[in-house]
Protein backbone atom coordinates (compact mmCIF):
# COMPACT_ATOMS: atom_id res chain seq x y z
CA UNK A 1 0.00 0.00 0.00
CA UNK A 2 1.23 3.36 -1.10
CA UNK A 3 1.28 4.99 2.53
CA UNK A 4 3.58 8.02 1.62
CA UNK A 5 1.52 8.60 -1.55
CA UNK A 6 -1.66 8.88 0.68
CA UNK A 7 -0.08 11.07 3.15
CA UNK A 8 1.70 13.47 -0.03
CA UNK A 9 -2.19 14.13 -0.76
CA UNK A 10 -3.42 14.38 2.94
CA UNK A 11 -1.02 17.64 3.66
CA UNK A 12 -1.53 18.91 0.13
CA UNK A 13 -5.68 19.02 1.00
CA UNK A 14 -5.23 19.66 4.63
CA UNK A 15 -2.77 22.61 4.01
CA UNK A 16 -5.37 24.07 1.53
CA UNK A 17 -8.25 23.64 3.78
CA UNK A 18 -7.06 25.09 7.31
CA UNK A 19 -5.74 28.21 4.68
CA UNK A 20 -9.44 28.27 3.43
CA UNK A 21 -11.11 27.99 6.68
CA UNK A 22 -8.56 30.15 8.64
CA UNK A 23 -9.24 33.56 6.11
CA UNK A 24 -13.37 32.63 6.29
CA UNK A 25 -12.90 32.64 10.15
CA UNK A 26 -10.55 35.85 10.30
CA UNK A 27 -13.70 37.88 8.38
CA UNK A 28 -16.86 36.20 10.47
CA UNK A 29 -15.60 35.16 13.27
CA UNK A 30 -17.26 31.76 13.40
CA UNK A 31 -16.15 29.33 16.12
CA UNK A 32 -17.57 25.83 14.12
CA UNK A 33 -15.03 27.23 11.22
CA UNK A 34 -12.26 27.62 13.39
CA UNK A 35 -12.68 24.17 14.81
CA UNK A 36 -12.02 22.99 10.77
CA UNK A 37 -9.54 25.14 10.82
CA UNK A 38 -7.75 23.63 13.70
CA UNK A 39 -8.72 20.20 12.80
CA UNK A 40 -6.98 20.44 8.96
CA UNK A 41 -3.62 21.96 10.81
CA UNK A 42 -3.75 19.04 13.51
CA UNK A 43 -4.29 16.68 10.20
CA UNK A 44 -0.88 18.21 8.71
CA UNK A 45 1.04 17.59 12.29
CA UNK A 46 -0.71 14.11 12.05
CA UNK A 47 0.46 13.29 8.78
CA UNK A 48 4.35 14.64 9.17
CA UNK A 49 4.41 12.38 12.05
CA UNK A 50 3.33 9.20 10.96
CA UNK A 51 6.17 9.75 8.04
CA UNK A 52 8.64 10.51 10.41
CA UNK A 53 7.79 7.63 12.05
CA UNK A 54 8.23 5.72 8.87
CA UNK A 55 11.58 6.91 8.06
CA UNK A 56 13.07 6.22 11.33
CA UNK A 57 11.43 2.82 11.89
CA UNK A 58 14.13 1.80 8.77
CA UNK A 59 17.07 2.88 11.11
CA UNK A 60 19.25 -0.72 11.27
CA UNK A 61 19.53 -2.47 14.35
CA UNK A 62 22.22 -1.94 17.00
CA UNK A 63 23.32 -3.02 20.18
CA UNK A 64 20.86 -0.44 21.57
CA UNK A 65 18.04 -1.36 19.91
CA UNK A 66 18.91 -5.28 18.67
CA UNK A 67 15.73 -5.71 17.53
CA UNK A 68 15.38 -2.59 15.25
CA UNK A 69 13.50 0.37 15.50
CA UNK A 70 9.89 -0.67 14.38
CA UNK A 71 7.78 0.12 17.06
CA UNK A 72 8.61 3.73 16.05
CA UNK A 73 5.55 3.57 13.65
CA UNK A 74 3.39 2.68 16.74
CA UNK A 75 5.08 5.16 19.06
CA UNK A 76 4.26 8.02 16.34
CA UNK A 77 1.27 6.91 14.89
CA UNK A 78 -0.21 6.81 18.70
CA UNK A 79 1.09 10.37 19.09
CA UNK A 80 -0.14 11.58 15.39
CA UNK A 81 -3.50 10.04 16.70
CA UNK A 82 -3.31 11.84 20.24
CA UNK A 83 -2.68 15.60 18.94
CA UNK A 84 -5.22 15.29 15.80
CA UNK A 85 -8.20 13.88 17.87
CA UNK A 86 -7.97 14.62 21.55
CA UNK A 87 -6.10 17.51 22.03
CA UNK A 88 -7.84 19.34 19.27
CA UNK A 89 -11.15 17.61 20.22
CA UNK A 90 -10.47 19.30 24.07
CA UNK A 91 -9.62 22.79 22.30
CA UNK A 92 -12.58 23.01 19.91
CA UNK A 93 -14.95 21.74 22.61
CA UNK A 94 -13.86 24.51 24.79
CA UNK A 95 -14.39 26.56 22.17
CA UNK A 96 -18.11 25.35 21.08
CA UNK A 97 -18.51 25.69 24.76
CA UNK A 98 -17.50 29.20 25.35
CA UNK A 99 -19.50 30.32 22.30
CA UNK A 100 -22.91 28.74 23.66
CA UNK A 101 -22.06 30.30 26.88
CA UNK A 102 -21.06 33.68 25.85
CA UNK A 103 -22.22 33.99 22.12
CA UNK A 104 -20.09 36.14 19.68
CA UNK A 105 -21.68 37.16 16.44
CA UNK A 106 -21.11 35.50 13.28
CA UNK A 107 -20.68 36.83 9.92
CA UNK A 108 -19.89 36.47 6.51
CA UNK A 109 -22.51 33.07 6.88
CA UNK A 110 -22.33 32.75 3.30
CA UNK A 111 -18.59 32.89 3.18
CA UNK A 112 -18.44 30.07 5.57
CA UNK A 113 -20.86 27.69 4.10
CA UNK A 114 -19.47 28.17 1.06
CA UNK A 115 -15.87 27.36 2.73
CA UNK A 116 -17.25 24.44 4.73
CA UNK A 117 -18.98 23.07 1.72
CA UNK A 118 -15.56 23.42 -0.38
CA UNK A 119 -14.19 21.27 2.88
CA UNK A 120 -16.84 18.70 2.71
CA UNK A 121 -15.33 18.22 -1.25
CA UNK A 122 -11.89 18.03 0.22
CA UNK A 123 -12.42 15.59 2.57
CA UNK A 124 -14.36 13.46 0.17
CA UNK A 125 -11.48 13.66 -2.35
CA UNK A 126 -8.77 12.57 0.12
CA UNK A 127 -11.40 9.72 1.08
CA UNK A 128 -11.16 8.46 -2.12
CA UNK A 129 -7.70 8.88 -2.72
CA UNK A 130 -7.17 6.36 0.10
CA UNK A 131 -10.21 4.40 -0.52
CA UNK A 132 -9.06 3.78 -4.12
CA UNK A 133 -5.65 2.48 -2.85
CA UNK A 134 -7.62 0.17 -0.59
CA UNK A 135 -8.99 -1.05 -3.90
CA UNK A 136 -6.13 -1.06 -5.31
CA UNK A 137 -4.53 -3.64 -3.02
CA UNK A 138 -7.30 -5.39 -2.83
CA UNK A 139 -8.02 -4.82 1.02
CA UNK A 140 -11.43 -3.78 2.50
CA UNK A 141 -11.98 -1.19 5.16
CA UNK A 142 -13.11 -3.52 7.40
CA UNK A 143 -9.42 -5.25 7.12
CA UNK A 144 -7.88 -2.64 7.58
CA UNK A 145 -9.12 -1.62 10.81
CA UNK A 146 -8.69 -4.76 12.26
CA UNK A 147 -5.41 -5.05 11.16
CA UNK A 148 -2.09 -3.14 12.77
CA UNK A 149 -1.53 -0.93 10.03
CA UNK A 150 -2.26 2.45 13.03
CA UNK A 151 -0.76 4.62 9.83
CA UNK A 152 -3.69 4.21 7.08
CA UNK A 153 -6.36 3.48 9.75
CA UNK A 154 -5.11 7.09 11.28
CA UNK A 155 -5.57 8.65 7.62
CA UNK A 156 -8.71 6.89 6.80
CA UNK A 157 -10.63 7.70 10.08
CA UNK A 158 -8.98 11.43 9.76
CA UNK A 159 -10.85 12.05 6.85
CA UNK A 160 -13.86 10.29 7.63
CA UNK A 161 -13.66 12.32 10.80
CA UNK A 162 -13.61 15.55 8.65
CA UNK A 163 -16.47 14.81 6.15
CA UNK A 164 -18.61 13.55 9.50
CA UNK A 165 -17.90 17.45 11.16
CA UNK A 166 -17.64 19.23 8.23
CA UNK A 167 -21.62 18.24 8.03
CA UNK A 168 -22.52 19.22 11.49
CA UNK A 169 -20.46 22.58 11.23
CA UNK A 170 -22.94 23.03 7.89
CA UNK A 171 -25.40 22.31 9.72
CA UNK A 172 -24.99 24.76 12.41
CA UNK A 173 -23.89 27.31 10.22
CA UNK A 174 -27.16 26.98 8.32
CA UNK A 175 -29.00 27.03 11.47
CA UNK A 176 -27.53 30.50 12.26
CA UNK A 177 -28.14 31.65 8.90
CA UNK A 178 -31.74 30.74 9.43
CA UNK A 179 -32.28 31.70 13.30
CA UNK A 180 -29.79 34.21 13.56
CA UNK A 181 -29.08 32.71 16.67
CA UNK A 182 -24.58 32.27 17.23
CA UNK A 183 -25.28 29.51 20.06
CA UNK A 184 -25.82 27.09 16.94
CA UNK A 185 -22.34 28.25 16.02
CA UNK A 186 -20.91 27.12 19.07
CA UNK A 187 -22.95 23.85 19.38
CA UNK A 188 -21.72 23.00 15.89
CA UNK A 189 -18.29 23.46 17.22
CA UNK A 190 -18.65 21.69 20.17
CA UNK A 191 -20.30 18.76 19.19
CA UNK A 192 -16.97 18.28 16.58
CA UNK A 193 -14.98 18.56 19.68
CA UNK A 194 -17.15 15.86 21.10
CA UNK A 195 -16.77 13.69 18.26
CA UNK A 196 -13.05 14.27 17.62
CA UNK A 197 -12.22 13.43 21.70
CA UNK A 198 -14.12 9.78 21.29
CA UNK A 199 -12.12 9.27 18.27
CA UNK A 200 -9.21 10.34 19.91
CA UNK A 201 -10.07 7.34 22.77
CA UNK A 202 -10.81 4.63 21.10
CA UNK A 203 -7.10 5.06 19.06
CA UNK A 204 -5.31 5.28 22.09
CA UNK A 205 -7.09 2.10 23.27
CA UNK A 206 -6.18 0.40 20.30
CA UNK A 207 -2.88 1.68 20.40
CA UNK A 208 -1.99 0.37 23.32
CA UNK A 209 -1.92 -3.34 22.79
CA UNK A 210 0.64 -2.58 20.16
CA UNK A 211 2.65 -0.41 22.29
CA UNK A 212 2.87 -2.92 25.39
CA UNK A 213 3.73 -6.30 23.54
CA UNK A 214 0.83 -7.79 21.06
CA UNK A 215 1.78 -10.82 19.31
CA UNK A 216 0.69 -11.78 16.50
CA UNK A 217 -3.22 -12.96 16.11
CA UNK A 218 -4.36 -16.66 17.27
CA UNK A 219 -4.76 -17.20 13.13
CA UNK A 220 -1.51 -16.62 12.24
CA UNK A 221 -0.37 -18.40 15.05
CA UNK A 222 -2.03 -21.15 14.29
CA UNK A 223 -1.19 -20.92 10.49
CA UNK A 224 2.52 -20.73 11.69
CA UNK A 225 2.15 -23.74 14.02
CA UNK A 226 0.38 -25.88 10.86
CA UNK A 227 3.37 -25.15 9.10
CA UNK A 228 6.29 -26.06 11.40
CA UNK A 229 4.71 -29.54 12.46
CA UNK A 230 4.38 -30.32 8.62
CA UNK A 231 8.54 -30.13 8.96
CA UNK A 232 9.16 -34.14 9.14
CA UNK A 233 12.01 -33.91 11.58
CA UNK A 234 9.86 -32.03 14.24
CA UNK A 235 7.84 -33.78 17.04
CA UNK A 236 6.01 -31.24 18.32
CA UNK A 237 5.77 -27.22 19.03
CA UNK A 238 6.04 -27.34 22.79
CA UNK A 239 5.53 -23.38 23.14
CA UNK A 240 5.32 -19.66 20.52
CA UNK A 241 5.52 -16.49 21.76
CA UNK A 242 5.62 -13.73 19.63
CA UNK A 243 5.67 -9.82 19.44
CA UNK A 244 5.02 -7.52 16.73
CA UNK A 245 7.50 -5.49 16.02
CA UNK A 246 6.09 -3.03 13.33
CA UNK A 247 2.66 -3.37 11.15
CA UNK A 248 4.90 -6.23 9.02
CA UNK A 249 7.06 -8.12 11.05
CA UNK A 250 7.53 -9.74 13.77
CA UNK A 251 9.43 -11.87 16.36
CA UNK A 252 8.58 -15.18 17.06
CA UNK A 253 10.33 -17.61 19.38
CA UNK A 254 9.64 -21.14 19.40
CA UNK A 255 10.60 -24.31 22.11
CA UNK A 256 10.63 -26.97 19.86
CA UNK A 257 10.46 -31.05 20.55
CA UNK A 258 12.76 -32.72 17.52
CA UNK A 259 12.55 -36.10 16.88
CA UNK A 260 15.05 -38.10 19.05
CA UNK A 261 17.37 -39.73 16.62
CA UNK A 262 19.51 -36.81 15.95
CA UNK A 263 22.39 -35.51 17.03
CA UNK A 264 23.71 -32.40 18.37
CA UNK A 265 25.13 -31.64 14.68
CA UNK A 266 21.74 -32.39 13.10
CA UNK A 267 19.55 -30.71 14.99
CA UNK A 268 21.78 -27.05 14.66
CA UNK A 269 21.27 -27.96 11.53
CA UNK A 270 17.41 -28.43 10.97
CA UNK A 271 16.79 -24.97 13.37
CA UNK A 272 18.37 -23.69 10.83
CA UNK A 273 16.95 -24.86 7.61
CA UNK A 274 13.66 -24.82 9.96
CA UNK A 275 13.90 -20.89 10.18
CA UNK A 276 14.34 -20.59 5.99
CA UNK A 277 11.31 -22.76 5.71
CA UNK A 278 8.99 -20.35 7.75
CA UNK A 279 10.31 -17.30 6.76
CA UNK A 280 9.76 -18.02 3.10
CA UNK A 281 6.39 -19.31 4.21
CA UNK A 282 5.54 -16.24 6.33
CA UNK A 283 7.34 -13.14 5.31
CA UNK A 284 5.98 -11.15 8.28
CA UNK A 285 8.44 -12.98 10.49
CA UNK A 286 11.51 -10.93 10.98
CA UNK A 287 12.74 -12.40 14.09
CA UNK A 288 12.61 -16.51 14.12
CA UNK A 289 14.21 -18.08 17.14
CA UNK A 290 14.27 -21.76 17.86
CA UNK A 291 15.29 -23.59 20.85
CA UNK A 292 15.06 -27.23 21.24
CA UNK A 293 13.24 -28.83 23.89
CA UNK A 294 13.26 -31.82 25.51
CA UNK A 295 10.43 -34.31 25.58
CA UNK A 296 10.53 -35.38 29.19
CA UNK A 297 10.10 -33.03 32.11
CA UNK A 298 8.06 -30.48 30.22
CA UNK A 299 4.27 -30.27 30.51
CA UNK A 300 2.40 -30.45 27.49
CA UNK A 301 0.24 -27.46 27.00
CA UNK A 302 -1.57 -25.45 24.26
CA UNK A 303 2.03 -23.59 22.50
CA UNK A 304 -0.75 -20.71 21.58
Amino acid sequence: MRTRLVIGATLALDTLFFAVNLVVFAVGGSRAVLSQALYAITDVLGSLMISWGMAVSQVEADTTHPFGRGKERFFWAFTAGLVTFSLTGYLVLAMGVLQMLHPVHVAALHDALVSVGGTLLVGAASLTIILWELRRDRVSVRSLLSSDNQEMKILLVQDAVSLVGAAVVLVGIFFVLMTDNDFYDGLAAAVVGILLVGTGFVFAFDARELLVGKGVSPEEGKTMLSIIERYPYVRQVRELKSMLLGPDEALVMLRVNFVDELTTDEVEMHIDQLRRFVTSECPRIRYLIIEPAAERGVRRRDPL
